[in-house]
């Protein structure tokens, strides 16, 4: 399946997921882009084009919803759908990295994080 079905089959890009990520509290477009180039340390930076194109994707899908207006500013937060989509693609990632770090272990390539298991 393309990217374009990805919201319609629930396997996020990583843009989705970041944007949902940042959404589980209410905030507004500059404020996403902050809060995720945070958490990924500057590796993914998305600009206001993308912020802006990426929530009304998400809007339409019902994975979030306008919060509030407040100064001029959209305020968006995550729904319940939003959430449910959001967890099974945590799950869906997750088993995503189990398999590769079987794959690595057993080719006989040490993992590069001591101590884990899975």
């Amino acid at each position: 399946m393309g990217r374009k079905d990805s919201l319609v089959s629930g396997d996020l890009t990583d843009t989705h997921y970041y944007i949902l990520l940042a959404l589980m509290k209410p905030k507004h477009g500059y404020a996403i882009m902050q809060t995720i180039a945070d958490l990924t340390e500057e590796r993914v930076n998305l600009g206001p084009g993308s912020v802006y194109t990426m929530t009304q994707k998400l809007l339409h899908a019902g994975y979030i919803e306008l919060w509030k207006e407040a100064e001029q500013r959209k305020v968006y937060i995550i729904t319940e759908t939003g959430i449910d989509v959001f967890q099974q693609e945590v799950r869906r990632r997750e088993q995503m990295v189990h398999h590769g770090k079987e794959a690595l272990q057993q080719k006989g390539v040490p993992l590069p994080w001591p101590n884990e298991n899975t």
